[in-house]
């Protein structure tokens, strides 16, 4: 991570799940930019927020978030889907996006930041 503090777009459903990743992040020295925890908030934020990478739950509420990852990925953001699925669960376009399984542990987190970081200063 570089001296500045990465900000990041968080999308959950869950309210605890979404603090606990909140408080690790910030404990990993980027801020939560902005949470969202319907698909209709997450777009709107993804089309005008101005973070430096995203966090997107799969499956919120029963609607998945690609349409999200869509707009991310038409602005160049780096983004990491959060969920219990495996990659081959994901649509076909993807499944070379990084995955947070959950349950996941501080490390693992620490790794996803690390890997949309570098993402985003070789694009």
């Amino acid at each position: 991570m570089t001296d500045t503090r990465c900000r990041v777009f968080l999308v959950e459903d869950e309210a605890l799940v979404a603090m606990m990743i909140e408080d690790l992040i910030g404990d990993l020295g980027c801020d939560v930019d902005q949470t969202a925890v319907r698909l209709d908030e997450a777009l709107a934020s993804a089309r005008t927020g101005t973070f430096d990478m995203a966090l997107l739950d799969l499956n919120l509420a029963g609607a998945r978030s690609y349409p999200v990852a869509d707009v991310l990925r038409e602005r160049g953001i780096p983004f990491a889907f959060l969920t219990g699925y495996r990659a081959g669960d994901l649509e076909e376009a993807y499944r070379a996006t990084p995955i947070l399984v959950k349950p996941f542990r501080r490390t693992d987190l620490q790794a996803i930041l690390a890997i949309l970081s570098d993402s985003r200063q070789t694009a």
